[in-house]
């Protein structure tokens, strides 16, 4: 895996794009995405991660300009409006932001965290996370941790289940009510916990796998029991709400699971859609999705609000920190290649003397040794100058600096640092100071000796 490349991200998500659009921006899943994206010529690195309101894309390439050429048929059948491209410093800072719940439908939701963790692990999995990637998916969650221990942002947490179920309380009495919900994951779970907190009369939990749906029963604290997912029909018939919330592909409720229903709301917050919009037919059936969420979660953003300036705050101070590592690192990538090639030189030149001077006499240890450090120092000294003005560049984004040294030093240099075809950029290389290699790794020992001593 490389250890330099350029981000390039590209999302749908419900800030411009509808559920049907980031539907199907999400027809692949995840890993799947990944692993074609990686099979592209000049990918380096990949990453995906879809939830109920996203479906994000990103890349670690040469240059921005091909990045964007690779994501280009990310979501073929959505508009050109709901589509968002990002360049590498975006990429960093919206990963930062989806981490803290500064992007969620929810504003401060804890269950995003949770989700990027997952993708992160899985796109490890499939080799799709390398040393760029990595830098900033462990920034953006190190983000994320802070912003919900530091700040209130997640203060009265209202998740996308919670959320659904003070939904359904503002158009009916949920209190007594029998309720059911189609699915025992995650959100199944949170929308169980909202339901049981709203003093329903009863909490059905319908699930593909019926012992995950008995055991969310159990957990739940209300009178609670557990059906097949092939008898949710006969539930749904039963109840004045369901929230459906599984990971299924296909859709789990259509016109004939809920036509004898009658007076029934019907929420569903499942990505893909879990309910067949023709379900909204049925007689006496409502249908919300959730782009209807939107208005009740307006309130706890209202409580949030204080908190996101803070997280903002901490998402610029964390991005600076970001960037500055890349600028070190770019500018020691510059310095090593120099050092190598000057070793190199030293090193053949030093070889050639030697044979000269022993062709006159031989040589003892003590003066081979003393030849030898003479021309560590001539080199030490020599580029010790050059050095300090490349991390000088490098502090001043003077980018053009450290691509000449680049091309003068590096034999496999391209002549394009990633991402200057945009302006000049810090767009490359990224990361936290506590994940860094050693930026000095190809400097030799006794070089780095004669440079603490100046």
């Amino acid at each position: 895996m490389r250890d330099a490349g350029v981000i390039t991200g590209v999302r749908v998500s419900h800030e411009s794009a509808s559920i049907e659009e980031i539907e199907s921006a999400s027809a692949e899943d995840a890993d799947a995405v990944v692993e074609r994206l990686l099979a592209r010529d000049g990918v380096h690195e990949a990453f995906a991660i879809q939830t109920c309101n996203r479906a994000e894309a990103y890349v670690v390439t040469d240059a921005v300009a091909y990045g964007r050429r690779v994501l280009g048929d990310f979501a073929p059948d959505v508009r050109d409006g709901s589509v968002v491209e990002m360049d590498h410093e975006e990429s960093l800072r919206h990963l930062m932001r989806v981490a803290a719940g500064l992007e969620s439908l929810v504003l401060g939701e804890d269950q995003i965290l949770g989700q990027l963790k997952r993708a992160v692990e899985s796109a490890r999995a499939v080799d799709g996370v390398g040393p760029v990637l990595d830098d900033a998916l462990t920034k953006a969650v190190h983000v994320g941790e802070r912003a919900r221990t530091e700040t209130r942002i997640n203060e009265g947490a209202v998740s996308l289940g919670s959320a659904a179920v003070k939904l359904a309380a503002s158009e009916l009495d949920v209190a007594g009510a029998t309720a059911v919900v189609v699915g025992a994951g995650e959100m199944g779970r949170l929308a169980a916990e909202a339901l049981a907190a709203a003093d329903v009369a009863e909490v059905v939990v319908a699930n593909r796998t019926l012992s995950n749906a008995e055991h969310l029963a159990e957990l739940v604290d209300s009178p609670a029991r557990a059906v097949p997912l092939d008898d949710v029909g006969d539930a749904v018939a039963d109840a004045d709400v369901v929230i459906a919330a599984t990971g299924s592909p296909t859709y789990v409720l259509s016109e004939r699971e809920v036509g004898d229903a009658g007076e029934t709301m019907l929420i569903d917050i499942a990505q893909p859609r879990d309910v067949d919009p023709a379900a909204s037919d049925a007689e006496g059936v409502v249908v919300r999705d959730i782009d209807a969420l939107e208005a009740v979660t307006d309130e706890t953003r209202a409580i949030r609000e204080e908190a996101a300036l803070r997280v903002e705050a901490m998402i610029d101070d964390e991005f600076d920190r970001l960037l500055d590592s890349y600028k070190r690192k770019r500018a020691d990538e510059a310095i090593g290649a120099m050092y190598e090639s000057a070793e190199r030189v030293k090193e053949r030149e030093l070889q050639t003397a030697l044979s000269k001077l022993e062709s006159q006499g031989s040589l003892t240890p003590e003066q081979r040794e003393t030849v030898a450090s003479m021309a560590d120092a001539l080199v030490g000294q020599l580029l010790s100058a050059p050095t300090k003005s490349l991390r000088d560049a490098a502090a001043e984004d003077d980018w053009s600096t450290i691509q000449t040294a680049m091309q003068l030093f590096d034999p496999e240099f391209g002549g394009e640092m990633p991402g200057l075809s945009s302006g000049p950029d810090p767009s490359e290389r990224a990361g936290d100071a506590r994940s860094e290699p050693n930026p000095n790794a190809d400097i030799p020992k006794h070089v780095l000796e004669s440079l603490s001593d100046d």
